[in-house]
């Protein structure tokens, strides 16, 4: 797939813009603080109805502006696709090929991107939250039914935090809501579960030789899924819920004294193993960055292989913070296969036949053209 329209309106620093774009790589360049980025965002935006770089959507509309509308054009290999998402002070609308979709969780997958920034580079020693994240987003553009799932799964957590809230402050005494909350909660939480150690078997075998690869042959990758419960020996969804009941009913009583809910996907965490070393804590920032990397890269090839399509790559300031080696390991795989969007400031010192084949777009101040 590949995006060949963008149209912006009171997005970010843009007041309007119209982009169009050919299937190879597009060179986004500028200067710091010009509007490079945004349109990077604006593309994942529309994608994923949500920003990478904020969680208040408010931040995507242009300053004393009502609303901001970003617009697409791709094309797929089942035929072009239109696609339109309106942010406003009162939430977003969004609609596909004209049809405006009921729920976000549906719009979201009509395409696909793989973005690579470089805060993507903590993702290995960063939070146990950018981790969540990262598979959450990624599952969700290939499973809507996911997104439908994790979206349930937060509003009962919220309710189940509320109610254990009330309980520890002595405000209620009757525990038959949370018995209610807590069989919702299992049953959502082991299908987020289960979704996301069948998700990390598919990103191990695409991540585990692409890593070999670029570590020239010294390093072997794994992934591991830290789940809240222990089922990595038998992972079926009857035995997550089976050990999800048995762990919240030893830990009802510390959850009451607490006020919240101390177990499921919203606590768990992924860990990255080099040659049988946790590379968050023993890895040096080579190895850290080459995890991201490989990765990422087997990000592309994972959606590829569930649907067919090559998703858009957004690689964001990121070439830059990688060696030649690297650069030239990522350039070599996206040539002539996957559209990619590059923000940089210069193209000084990339030696790469793709970046000289590359169409080049200028930002400055918030106005955009091809050069």
């Amino acid at each position: 797939m590949f995006l060949t329209n963008l149209c912006l309106k009171n997005y970010r620093n843009y007041k309007s813009a119209e982009l169009q774009f050919e299937n190879k790589v597009n060179i986004i360049l500028g200067e710091n603080a010009q509007g490079k980025t945004n349109v990077m965002e604006a593309i994942y935006v529309l994608a994923m109805a949500k920003s990478h770089r904020t969680s208040n959507d408010k931040d995507l509309i242009r300053w004393e502006e009502e609303y901001a509308k970003i617009e697409g054009r791709a094309i797929k290999r089942k035929g072009p696709l239109s696609l339109e998402l309106i942010i406003s002070k009162k939430g977003k609308k969004a609609r596909s090929n004209h049809i405006e979709q009921p729920k976000l969780s549906q719009y979201v997958g009509n395409i696909n991107v793989v973005m690579f920034a470089p805060e993507d580079l903590n993702l290995v020693k960063g939070s146990p939250r950018i981790r969540r994240r990262f598979i959450d987003m990624e599952i969700g553009q290939v499973s809507p039914v996911y997104m439908h799932d994790l979206s349930q799964y937060q509003k009962i957590l919220q309710q189940r935090n509320h109610y254990l809230k009330l309980l520890q402050s002595k405000q209620h005494n009757d525990e038959t809501m949370l018995e209610v909350l807590t069989d919702q909660l299992i049953e959502l939480a082991a299908k987020i579960t289960l979704k996301r150690y069948q998700f990390l078997e598919l990103l191990q075998k695409w991540a585990e030789p692409i890593h070999y690869e670029i570590s020239r042959g010294l390093e072997t990758l794994r992934i591991k899924y830290h789940s809240s419960v222990d089922v990595s020996e038998d992972v079926d969804l009857s035995r997550i819920i089976e050990a999800y009941n048995e762990k919240f009913a030893k830990i009802k009583g510390r959850e009451i004294d607490r006020g919240t809910t101390l177990v499921g996907p919203h606590r768990d965490d992924l860990a990255f193993d080099v040659n049988g070393k946790d590379v968050q804590t023993f890895g040096s920032q080579g190895q850290q960055r080459t995890t991201a990397l490989s990765l990422k890269l087997a990000e592309i090839e994972l959606i590829f292989s569930e649907i067919g399509d090559y998703p858009i790559l957004l690689l964001d300031d990121v070439l830059s913070e990688l060696d030649d080696f690297r650069q030239t390991h990522l350039l070599n795989t996206i040539q002539g296969k996957v559209q990619t969007f590059v923000t940089t400031t210069s193209i000084d010192g990339i030696e790469h036949e793709v970046m000289k084949e590359a169409d080049i777009y200028k930002v400055v101040s918030g106005q955009i053209a091809k050069v």
